[in-house]
């Protein structure tokens, strides 16, 4: 697939190139916006407004080659605007809800081990600010580094390292892990 031929396909109104540069990319897309929204409707929810924006600004993005961070950005910032617009906090409680089954029966990509696993995760990440909770799960679930994290959350490099150590560091410190524990 060439990103720069379908790119320019899609700038030219084309649809089905626009759709193709989507799906070859959907299983990350839906990583991403999960780990935004928490679950698998708002995060589809996500990444439909993202598909929406996209296709509305095609003409904006100056090098196709960077089709797939533009795009990601985009998603990043449908998921905060979505978060916002229901006032909606991501809370443990909220995980409970689900069923073992409709986690099974969830789309093919599924960022977490386990329903378990997510909900101590969640429930560590509440003992750090939104910053560095959002930082480490970028981090840390997706296995992003560290320039993709601070394009995707318009902030320097610096900053997303700085985030992610005080978070750990401020975990550790709740559990007793400063000595290496």
């Amino acid at each position: 697939m060439n990103v720069t031929r379908l790119v320019k396909k899609a700038k030219k109104g084309n649809k089905e190139a626009l759709l193709q540069l989507i799906m070859e990319q959907k299983d990350d897309y839906y990583k991403l916006a999960y780990t935004y929204m928490g679950n698998q409707y708002d995060a589809m929810d996500a990444i439909e407004e993202m598909t929406v924006i996209v296709f509305e600004k095609i003409n904006q993005l100056k090098k196709e080659e960077r089709f797939y961070s533009w795009s990601k950005t985009i998603l990043v910032n449908s998921c905060r605007s979505l978060l916002r617009r229901r006032k909606k906090v991501v809370l443990v409680e909220d995980w409970q809800q689900y069923t073992e089954e409709q986690v099974a029966n969830a789309p093919s990509v599924n960022p977490y081990q386990s329903t378990d696993e997510h909900l101590d995760i969640l429930q560590l990440l509440q003992l750090v600010n939104e910053d560095q909770a959002e930082a480490i799960k970028l981090k840390y679930l997706l296995d992003l580094d560290y320039e993709s994290i601070a394009q995707l959350t318009n902030v320097s490099v610096g900053t997303v390292k700085s985030r992610v150590f005080q978070g750990l560091k401020k975990l550790r410190s709740f559990y007793g892990g400063e000595n290496g524990e």
